[in-house]
């Protein structure tokens, strides 16, 4: 079995307003995962102390990490990882499309890793953060499931696909996905089919997803709904519990 956590970290700010790497790694080692896919990772911004957030949080779990920047200013990035005391290896990073008509939003990417199970077993893990626009969703969808993304001759299945979608079920960009890949919460055979992330205080809406190859069994999922969890981030972290076959 294999546990896989995403995580919007909200560069690490609470909903206190407090800036505290240490709780988010708190949080995440609670449900001691196998495989970590986080977003809004600050890395040397001065907002947020000039720290390295995707290191510190992978130190504290003993694990290594991976960062895609989604955004640099000079030496300041922001963006997506993927963390796992596993052997690992990055497929690709890159951006995804914006929105033509409106230059001005959040640039957005994604990171793919291959990460090695042993004997001769591999899992391959999409972890995207997409923008706030339904059109502009929509475009980053298609190129993820595109044939530069998962729908080319890089994808080795079993692969999931998860992270920050900023939409919900009903969405189109939802149904964009659910063509490629199988949605974790409708084949989740144990545990609520229905997870809410966000807000983390009272969340009402899932808009932190996985999608899943027919090569992934799901066996439970569920989100941290722990006190911390609840102040350390604006997002609950979601969790599966799966097992691969080729």
């Amino acid at each position: 079995m294999l546990r896989i956590l995403t995580y919007n970290v909200h560069r690490c700010v609470g909903t206190d307003g407090r800036l505290d790497v240490g709780r988010i790694a708190a949080v995440i080692a609670a449900e001691a995962p196998d495989i970590v896919a986080l977003q809004e990772v600050d890395v040397g911004r001065a907002r947020t102390g000039k720290v390295d957030q995707a290191h510190e949080i992978a130190r504290r779990l003993n694990m290594t990490p991976r960062f895609h920047a989604a955004l640099r200013v000079e030496e300041e990035l922001y963006g997506d990882a993927i963390l796992t005391a596993l052997a690992h290896s990055v497929i690709k990073a890159g951006p995804l499309p914006g929105y033509p008509p409106a230059p001005m939003l959040e640039p957005r990417g994604a990171l793919w890793v291959n990460i090695e199970l042993g004997q001769g077993r591999s899992l391959q893990v999409v972890n995207t953060h997409l923008g706030l626009v339904p059109r502009e969703q929509q475009l980053q969808a298609a190129a993820l499931v595109g044939e530069e993304w998962i729908g080319g001759a890089l994808r080795r299945d079993p692969i999931v696909l998860t992270g920050d979608f900023n939409a919900g079920p009903r969405s189109r960009v939802h149904a964009q996905f659910a063509r490629a890949l199988r949605n974790a919460h409708d084949f989740a055979k144990h545990g609520p089919r229905r997870v809410a992330t966000f807000p983390s205080r009272a969340p009402i809406l899932r808009i932190d997803h996985m999608f899943v190859s027919p090569g992934v069994r799901i066996l439970g999922l569920r989100v941290g709904m722990t006190a911390l969890a609840r102040t350390a981030s604006d997002h609950l972290p979601l969790v599966a519990d799966i097992l691969t076959h080729s």
